[in-house]
């Protein structure tokens, strides 16, 4: 068997056809013989056991008998017609029940009812134990196509792959053909033999043979192992493949010196000492910047551990360098925000700072593409307007992008189209990744964390409360906007109800208004459907200190700095993600005060939810709060827009598999270092599968 056959088109396999064909490239994305093959079945039912019924503790759990049936009778007629079968193996009776194929069942039953075995998931109905459509087995007979059958697949299906007979015993059914029928005789191996000797693999062959139809349990794993290999090593290849080629295509600005308005603004200008985090990361970052290659860098740490004062002083060192740079926040509030802190810390030096938004009027976008390409401007702060064709740089050599993941891939790599020689790239994130998101998601750029928050930060005591304890929650608000504290009020906004959130939102703000009313206190409201200059005037109240309270939905979950916020109320927090509890949290915490936040919900919540609300209020740690996120929900979209491809495994799992794909990683690192261009003889077989691989990628930009 061969490339070219494995890709034979489904249709041509014994038992599919035209109409067939259609059904699993529209419902599994099945178009030829090795999709088939790697359709693999999520999970195997252990047929090796036989149960006694008096065993059966509870529902949800396939089982099987052996016994006798020891009388049958069909009831009902038309739609509600089925046939009701006793049968007993000495320990106990359980009901069959059958509502489908009872001619057939009949006569099954009428030549075999002693020592059969039956096999299906027992359900109580009426305090009896029952099986509805149990599978009747033979236990003297071979299973069809001769394949074993101790661990049965079952497949993922659907209900227009059922009306056409691909059920999950369908789906096996085909497999099983396609397997006997063709033996494997010749298979390309993916993986070099001395590799696979090395760690004790098995064959390729063996390995999809015993996804499918394990002879026993030991077979099975060690096929999923050797799949889940396959996958990861590759992954892992092609990430640090392009990385490779990345640096070698794109030669980077040198930026050889660390001058004088770097240095004004270290000694003169910055009112703290930097963490020993942030100290690392630059010197990190500068390291990049002088190598000669084209930085493609991602800076992690926690909500409030100073990424964008350490961006400033590498924007600075761009500058130092003859160089502008660009900073791109996903909003034109934090984007705002960013200009305003900005402009303000390098007040007095010779570094102008731009804003460019939607809302930039037209007189105002002129002169600021004009002092962009005679290099006036060194810094420009904005939304995505900065991608807009005609923001063009007399010189551009460093670009920041700050909640990268809430930006499409399309429009990050837009930003490499901004000078002839790319610009080094600097993507930002307050959300922590997991390292085996990140090796895996990000494994084309280098990674730096700041992992230290500035000294004088107070740990955000979170507490979770329901509806009970509301007045609690009044009192705790009261007695700090006593103090001069502000307070935060969120709540969701779910697109699919967006108006019924914004009846909860001017509900919530009414109620509060009430319990803190004029003219002792202030209540403000900030939500997205309002035009950019009310929301500006609403969030310059807040910051200025002229409202006390803040009731907003999530657009206020990113960026917004109000150090005298000491208190973040979520309501209803059961319908928000980890990540973004995190996010809103961070809001808080920001001066020199103890702080608060406050998870509002039901009184009934899933087990999911609860979950996340004691994890919300166990830590505080970003990383330990992601980890948690990543585990309790997959990887799925947890790092917003993915690359192409990354995470469409078949079979591994990043979560529980973080020590393969660390030791995946380290392994395609070692044999690239040892033949970057994979043209050793021994890597011949590396190198084919990954040319194959590479060309069904599609990267935008090589930003990831």
């Amino acid at each position: 068997m061969n490339e070219d056959f494995l890709q034979t088109p489904i249709e041509y396999l014994k038992g599919v056809g035209p109409k067939r064909a259609e059904v699993l490239r529209r419902e599994f994305n099945i178009f030829t013989y090795n999709d088939l093959l790697y359709y693999f079945p999520f999970r195997h039912v252990d047929k090796s056991t036989i149960y006694r019924i008096c065993d059966i503790q509870t529902e949800g759990n396939y089982m099987q008998f052996r016994g006798d049936v020891t009388g049958y009778q069909i009831l009902g007629e038309n739609r509600t017609k089925r046939l009701s079968a006793q049968f007993t193996d000495g320990t106990g009776t359980i009901e069959l029940v059958w509502f489908n194929g009872i001619k057939w069942i009949e006569e099954v039953l009428q030549e075999r009812h002693q020592n059969i075995i039956i096999f299906g998931k027992p359900t109580l109905f009426n305090n009896r134990w029952n099986i509805s459509h149990p599978e009747i087995i033979d236990p003297n007979a071979r299973s069809e196509n001769n394949i074993p059958q101790h661990f049965y697949p079952l497949y993922n299906t659907s209900d227009k792959a059922k009306k056409a007979g691909l059920d999950s015993k369908g789906v096996a059914k085909l497999t099983a053909a396609l397997l006997i029928q063709h033996k494997f005789s010749i298979f390309p191996e993916l993986l070099p033999q001395e590799l696979i000797e090395n760690h004790k693999l098995p064959s390729l062959k063996e390995a999809l043979y015993n996804i499918h139809f394990p002879e026993n349990q030991e077979k099975l794993a060690m096929a999923t192992l050797r799949l889940k290999f396959d996958e990861l090593f590759y992954t892992q290849l092609k990430l640090l493949k392009l990385k490779l080629l990345t640096e070698r295509k794109f030669r980077g600005f040198i930026f050889s010196r660390i001058g004088e308005t770097f240095n004004y603004f270290y000694h003169n200008k910055l009112k703290f000492d930097l963490t020993n985090a942030q100290k690392r990361v630059i010197k990190e970052i500068y390291s990049d910047l002088g190598s000669g290659r084209q930085m493609n860098r991602l800076l992690q740490g926690d909500v409030g551990s100073g990424k964008t004062i350490t961006a400033l002083l590498i924007m600075l060192i761009a500058n130092d360098n003859g160089f502008q740079s660009c900073l791109m926040a996903p909003t034109e509030i934090l984007a705002t925000q960013h200009y305003e802190n900005i402009s303000r810390q390098l007040e007095g030096m010779p570094v102008k700072a731009a804003l460019l938004t939607g809302s930039t009027k037209t007189a105002e976008r002129r002169a600021i593409h004009e002092g962009l390409l005679n290099g006036e401007i060194r810094i420009l702060i904005g939304t995505h307007a900065l991608i807009e064709d005609e923001v063009r740089f007399q010189n551009l050599g460093l670009a920041v992008i700050d909640e990268q993941h809430r930006f499409g891939v399309e429009q990050r790599a837009k930003l490499w189209k901004k000078n002839v020689t790319p610009p080094h790239i600097l993507v930002m994130t307050a959300t922590p990744i997991p390292r085996t998101l990140a090796m895996t998601v990000y494994g084309d750029l280098d990674v730096s964390v700041i992992d230290e928050l500035p000294q004088g930060r107070k740990p955000i005591i979170t507490t979770h409360l329901y509806e009970k304890d509301r007045l609690k929650m009044f009192g705790l608000m009261k007695q700090q906007i006593d103090r001069g504290r502000q307070v935060f009020v969120v709540y969701p906004l779910i697109k699919e109800s967006e108006n019924l959130d914004l009846l909860d939102l001017q509900a919530g703000f009414e109620a509060m208004s009430r319990v803190f009313p004029l003219p002792h206190y202030a209540v403000g409201m900030v939500h997205g459907k309002m035009k950019p200059e009310e929301k500006d005037f609403e969030m310059q109240r807040f910051s200025k200190g002229e409202t006390n309270i803040l009731v907003s939905t999530t657009v206020i979950e990113v960026g917004i700095d109000i150090p005298n916020a000491t208190i973040m109320v979520i309501e209803n927090a059961e319908r928000f993600g980890l990540s973004q509890l995190h996010q809103l949290r961070g809001r808080v915490g920001r001066g020199g005060e103890q702080s608060y936040c406050i998870l509002m919900s039901g009184n009934k919540l899933s087990n999911e939810g609860k979950q996340r609300l004691n994890a919300m209020v166990s830590t505080t740690d970003g990383f330990e709060i992601a980890n948690f996120d990543l585990k309790l929900r997959g990887p799925g979209d947890l790092q917003g827009t993915q690359q192409s491809g990354i995470l469409d495994f078949k079979i591994a799992d990043i979560v529980k598999d973080e020590k393969l794909v660390a030791y995946t990683r380290n392994l395609a690192k070692t044999i690239l270092e040892a033949d970057p261009n994979l043209t050793k003889p021994e890597n011949a077989i590396i190198s084919n599968r990954l040319q194959q691989l590479m060309k069904r990628e599609k990267f935008w930009g090589m930003i990831s």
